[in-house]
């Protein structure tokens, strides 16, 4: 990774926490859209119609705060690992039922949480690889406490995801902003890990790798 100047820890908590907003504020304006048609509609169809939407937004807009409650936040605080399965759980919530298709091979365990928090990052990174929807299929090496991830990309159209070899290799010039900081945060936490990141073409898959 660069060695250019690196965010305080205040400044990197405001990106990530400005991140998660940008992320949720789709589902949470869809929510008060629908709200507004309750309140305003006498057609039970419309209504039905708002209640849906609601539904399926609430559900998104809660995934994907779980989500980024474990791939950036504290979760499980009280200890220093957290369940795989967990992990993979809340990875199928954060794709959904949507145009990506999560395939997950690992032994389960509990692993350390920077660790996990990596292999989101990846998973998330992966969707931004995937324009047009594809398969995501995880593979967890190694031994607990010495593991290795893969994440192969599959799909049409896929490319390398945004931002993140730039950080990789050390070539990133622009500013850090909500649209960067997972792929820089992505990279501080396999330097945390002491793991080495890489992003491979592989005919037209393209996977995504950490190793000790």
């Amino acid at each position: 990774m660069s060695q250019r100047a690196q965010p305080s820890d205040l400044e990197l908590a405001a990106l990530i926490s400005s991140k998660i907003c940008h992320d949720i504020i789709n589902p949470v304006g869809a929510i008060y859209n629908g709200l507004e048609i309750l309140d305003e509609e006498d057609d039970e169809e419309a209504k039905n119609y708002a209640l849906d939407v609601i539904r399926n937004v609430t559900e998104q807009a809660s995934a994907r705060l779980q989500f980024a409650r474990f791939a950036f936040g504290a979760a499980g605080s009280a200890g220093s690992m957290i369940d795989l399965g967990t992990a993979e759980q809340i990875s199928r919530g954060f794709l959904g039922q949507g145009k990506h298709k999560l395939v997950w091979h690992g032994a389960p365990g509990h692993m350390g949480k920077d660790k996990v928090k990596l292999l989101l990052n990846l998973v998330a990174s992966a969707v931004s690889a995937l324009p047009r929807g594809g398969e995501i299929e995880v593979v967890i090496r190694g031994s607990l406490d010495d593991p290795s991830f893969s994440v192969r990309c599959k799909g049409i159209s896929a490319r390398a995801p945004l931002h993140l070899q730039e950080f990789i290799d050390g070539s990133h010039a622009g500013p850090l902003d909500t649209m960067t900081v997972q792929a820089y945060y992505t990279c501080r936490l396999a330097q945390t890990s002491r793991m080495l990141l890489t992003v491979l073409k592989d005919g037209g898959d393209i996977v995504l790798s950490a190793r000790p």
